[in-house]
């Protein structure tokens, strides 16, 4: 089972939509990264998002380009302080499955499932980046496999 964990595209400030959807360069470098992972052939069954409006659009894009078989959802338990321990216990074993959502959610995520602890970081995140995670084949740990980011240095 893949697991690939995407911070949400750049947003606007709630000055300029209260829902904080995507800005317009959020939107071109979500496109840029899905199509680069279509590219790579990564393959993901569901996209869930926590169902805020950036969250959403980014795996909408994420979707056209990677296209899930059991599509996109909401899903709760993704938002910026929720506890990623709840998430833990719902991740299948089977599925390819990307979760797109913010931060500090996901960073404290990805620290729980490679040290087991909410803290220290031990992935920095990018806006519409992904990280992909897989269990190791000997011991079932989880290791960081590749990370594909909009910028690098």
């Amino acid at each position: 089972m893949a697991l690939y964990l995407v911070q949400h595209g750049k947003s606007l400030s709630k000055d300029q939509d209260p829902q904080k959807g995507l800005s317009e360069e959020g939107a071109v470098e979500t496109r840029r990264i899905a199509e680069v992972a279509a590219n790579y052939g990564v393959m993901v069954s569901k996209i869930t998002h926590s169902g805020k409006q950036r969250a959403l659009q980014t795996a909408e894009i994420m979707a056209a380009a990677l296209k899930p078989v059991q599509g996109v959802a909401s899903m709760d338990g993704l938002n910026p302080l929720d506890d990623p321990a709840a998430i833990l216990a719902t991740l299948e074993s089977s599925a390819n499955l990307m979760l797109v959502g913010h931060l500090p959610f996901m960073e404290r995520l990805v620290s729980m499932l490679i040290i087991q602890a909410l803290e220290p970081p031990v992935f920095k995140f990018q806006n519409a980046g992904i990280v992909c995670l897989d269990k190791h084949s000997d011991s079932s740990a989880w290791i960081i496999t590749w990370a594909l980011m909009p910028n690098i240095g």
